[in-house]
């Protein structure tokens, strides 16, 4: 199971906005959901939305309205954008397959810090 690689963070102001993209190799990718997740020091990681194969996405409710999750199959990339971010948002941004989870195979994430 390959390692995903994400990237894009950074310091921002409440209110600012951010893309992250994470690149996840391998011939499966189009075959393969994709999750977005996150983790704040002493928290487990939790979800943060969604995408299938057939580019549908699903976001749980602090992140309805704010976030949006594409992806690149041709590029194995799938971004996270992120608007109107708060303080509360700050943590450790990661995406994974489901089965790269499963298996505990995590990249190092990518910090996003808000400031407010």
């Amino acid at each position: 199971q390959v390692q995903p690689v994400e990237s894009g963070g950074g310091l921002v102001q409440a209110g600012g906005s951010l893309r992250l993209s994470c690149v996840v190799s391998g011939d499966d990718f189009r075959s393969s959901p994709l999750d977005w997740y996150r983790q704040t020091p002493g928290k487990r990681r939790e979800l943060v939305g969604h995408i299938a194969t057939n580019n549908y996405t699903n976001l749980v409710p602090f992140a309805k309205g704010r976030f949006t999750i594409s992806r690149d199959n041709a590029k194995n990339v799938v971004y996270l954008q992120m608007n109107s971010l708060t303080p509360d948002d700050t943590a450790i941004y990661y995406c994974n397959t489901p089965t790269g989870a499963r298996l505990g195979t995590w990249g190092q994430g990518t910090q996003v810090t808000v400031s407010s």
